[in-house]
């Protein structure tokens, strides 16, 4: 507790010396990996926020949020008075909280920049007029039950939360006790294989999990090596999220419901869809009666532990750890991790799953980087026939597989990934058909893509300046007058509307309403099933496209039925939103700086295995490594 003690007594210090007197602070808190500065005069701090606060955030490096004291803040019913005056009515503000426990008042608004204003001015004038902290929100464009639930569980549990963040903030700021001359990586899934997520970065000082997901297949989900010797949950000091896909967020609360309570990192988009799919996964693990891995509580748990960062955001994780997230190019709020370990003891990009290309909704992954000694690279198509064709390919593959099955009155079925996948080809299949390459046939969704999709418009910023445009014109992407929501009930009357195209999950046969469908539609000639996303070994996908012809089904009585395969099997893998193996080495060759190291991962393993030998032959200046799950490298 001394040490404890000693490090916040410090930074206290560092800070009060630089603030004047009439500043009147009332207290300074650690609250996650924000440092709190509590006044009485925040009017202070907003009228010369150039000089008190930036100078302050240079002198120590850490990220400072100005609070006014709980004496200076309105009534809540006085400061909504105040705000809803300042704020135009354009803005479209929705709904005001007032958290007491952070000082902060959420403004959740249809058009959040009047909120904000030109150059922030209303916001900070919010802050000095009516003492409360403006957290603004995006209001989605859709209902949307996953966010409206995620913010009143904040809301509701704002005590717990803020007693929360200071702990953490404590651990962070703690005083190092060792002398960082080590970092380890343990591979505890996803090495010479596609799946299951999760390596563990140690140093002598702090521990960092980066993603944990599993690996389904039709044989049972397969979890990451926990149990490992190296992890000790009472030791972790935070885990990292790159995205929603269950394959790198799945088994995050699996750690919660043994112990964990440490925080958890993500952009904010993935906070919502990592709660959606989790959420989705007990639904149809339930369903098909298979072990739940754990219950809905410990979801609900690992939210309130979860801290969202904006990518370029450079935060304090550890003593010796900072993090900063980039845009990955894979789906919606997927990001890059960039470690900054020590005092430039080494600088780690762990890549997570990456698109090298642009999209028809995303920017292409980052590559550029303040310092980098170690790459850490997901190889999914990195063999040597993984050429995968362009957008524009795949864009014309796809409409000519939807006429072909149209002309002859068939349906066309696509699995997907409810969070990417079927964005992707919504909007794919809406441009074809505005442009008259295909018939306004009817479109059906089922799964969990109508909430996924009413996420996606809570969060333009993250798209590529054409779909970001379209939302802030309030024009939804993902809808048109074609576009149905169906639920299960109602599955033969979708067979019956044909023509027509139908998008379900999940994107490898591996359970979900898609299945279903699959089971009406097999023994149909006139009908197409549509892969658009990777199909792992083992996986019902996988053996599909492998020329498997007798399918079994488990019905609601537990008895098997056997069905003939019989429609047309395509696989349009210009939809992924991986690179391939040309866009893996361009990316090495492009990143900078050059690393010196650099670890495949989340690859088959003969596929992995010859990559490596590839980028060693391409790169002579790069040690390339490909391990096995639970073996160990020295990033430094």
């Amino acid at each position: 507790m001394e040490i404890l003690a000693g490090s916040i007594l410090d930074l206290r210090k560092k800070i009060l010396e630089q603030l004047p007197p009439n500043a009147e602070v009332t207290k300074i808190e650690f609250e996650g990996p924000k440092i709190a500065i509590y006044t009485r005069k925040p009017a202070i701090f907003v009228q010369d926020e150039e000089k008190l606060i930036k100078e302050i955030v240079k002198g120590i490096k850490k990220r400072i949020v100005v609070r006014a004291d709980q004496e200076a803040r309105q009534p809540p019913d006085k400061a909504e008075q105040i705000i809803r005056v300042l704020t135009p009515a354009e803005a479209g503000i929705q709904r005001l909280f007032f958290n007491d426990a952070l000082g902060e008042v959420e403004i959740e608004a249809e058009k959040p920049g009047y909120v904000i204003g030109k150059g922030g001015e209303t916001r900070r004038a919010v802050f000095e007029l009516t003492g409360w902290y403006p957290r603004i929100l995006r209001a989605p464009a859709l209902h949307s039950n996953t966010i409206t639930e995620v913010r009143e569980l904040f809301r509701a549990r704002k005590d717990e939360r803020a007693k929360l963040l200071r702990s953490v903030g404590n651990k962070i700021f703690r005083v190092k006790l060792f002398e960082n001359n080590y970092v380890r990586l343990v591979g505890l899934g996803s090495f010479q294989e596609v799946g299951r997520s999760a390596i563990l970065v140690q140093t002598p000082e702090s521990q960092v999990m980066l993603d944990a997901g599993i690996k389904p297949t039709s044989n049972g989900d397969e979890y990451p090596f926990f149990e490992a010797p190296e992890l000790d949950l009472d030791k972790l000091d935070a885990v990292i999220i790159t995205h929603s896909h269950l394959d790198h967020c799945g088994a995050l609360p699996y750690l919660f419901k043994y112990g964990y309570r440490g925080p958890v990192y993500m952009t904010e988009p993935t906070l919502y869809l990592s709660k959606l799919v989790q959420e989705d996964y007990l639904r149809v693990a339930h369903r098909e009666g298979r072990p739940l891995p754990y219950s809905e509580k410990d979801i609900v748990t690992s939210i309130l532990h979860t801290y969202p960062l904006s990518y370029g955001e450079v935060t304090d994780i550890a003593p010796d750890v900072k993090l900063t997230f980039y845009k990955s190019g894979h789906i919606l709020g997927g990001a890059l991790v960039h470690l900054h370990i020590g005092e430039g003891l080494v600088n780690i990009v762990y890549t997570g799953d990456f698109k090298f290309e642009h999209t028809l909704m995303l920017d292409a992954a980052d590559y550029k980087f303040p310092r980098l000694e170690l790459l850490i690279m997901e190889a999914t198509y990195s063999g040597k026939d993984d050429l995968l064709p362009s957008r524009d390919e795949a864009f014309k593959q796809l409409v000519d597989i939807v006429a072909e099955t149209v002309n002859r009155n068939g349906i066309v079925l696509i699995p997907v990934l409810a969070v990417g996948r079927a964005q992707e080809v919504l909007l794919t299949l809406r441009l074809a058909m505005e442009n008259g390459q295909l018939p306004q046939v009817p479109i059906f969704i089922e799964g969990m893509i109508d909430d996924v999709n009413a996420i996606h418009t809570v969060f333009p910023e993250f798209f590529n300046t054409t779909v970001s445009e379209m939302i802030y014109r309030k024009v939804n992407p993902f809808t048109a007058p074609n576009v149905h929501v169906f639920k299960g009930e109602e599955r033969e009357e979708v067979i019956e509307a044909r023509p027509c195209v139908i998008l379900a999950t999940s994107g490898m046969l591996t359970g979900g309403p898609v299945v279903e469908y699959l089971k009406l539609l097999a023994e149909d000639e006139r009908s197409s099933l549509v892969f658009v996303s990777y199909q792992v070994e083992g996986t019902l996908g996988r053996k599909i496209l492998q020329g498997l012809k007798e399918l079994s089904f488990v019905d609601s009585r537990g008895r098997m039925e056997f069905r003939e395969m019989k429609m047309s099997v395509y696989r349009v893998e210009g939809f992924s939103g991986h690179s391939d193996r040309r866009q893996l080495l361009a990316y090495l060759k492009k990143v900078s700086p050059t690393p010196r190291r650099v670890v495949l991962n989340h690859g088959e393993k003969n596929k992995v295995k010859v990559f490596a030998g590839i980028v060693s032959k391409v790169f002579p200046n790069i040690e390339v490594y490909a391990p096995e799950n639970l073996e160990t490298i020295r990033a430094i």
